[in-house]
């Protein structure tokens, strides 16, 4: 999944990279959903360029101007994604996909650029660590609070 932005700056990546096509238009998702409407003529030009891209490579799942939402609330309820998936967007909240039960990571525009080209991507999963909470949490404590506490404690 790109976003307006983030697949702007990936087409960059993949031209330098020589890649010609993506791997597959039927699995890429792009959801106009930054820059719409278009502030100024910089951000018309760079959404003309995502809409020429998506054109040239066919790709079957584009959310343009007046069909689009939020790009992680569009695909669950396009049933682009769901329980088992694997998502690779690219926006640092696409990490949202876990909501629905897939697994889902936000990547920059290189790494965009490579799974737009290839389908593929290399991801390490860290080691896992066990956290034992006691006591009862304040009234309006929610468990953001406490993930953001214990990530700055760790």
């Amino acid at each position: 999944m790109g976003n307006d932005l983030s697949t702007a700056g990936a087409i960059g990546v993949r031209h330098k990279m020589g890649a010609r096509r993506v791997f597959d238009p039927e699995k890429v998702v792009v959801v106009f959903d930054h820059v719409v409407p278009a502030k100024d003529i910089a951000a018309a030009t760079m959404l003309t360029s995502v809409r020429r891209w998506t054109r040239e490579q066919g790709i079957a799942h584009v959310y343009d101007e007046g069909r689009q939402g939020i790009a992680h609330i569009v695909l669950p309820e396009q049933g682009l994604v769901g329980p088992g998936d694997l998502v690779i967007g690219g926006d640092s909240h696409s990490c949202t996909y876990g909501a629905v039960g897939a697994f889902s990571a936000g990547v920059g525009a290189t790494d965009l650029a490579g799974v737009l080209a290839f389908g593929e991507t290399w991801l390490k999963v860290p080691a896992s660590m066990k956290f034992i909470y006691h006591g009862t949490p304040g009234r309006f404590v929610m468990g953001k609070d406490l993930i953001l506490a214990t990530i700055g404690r760790t």
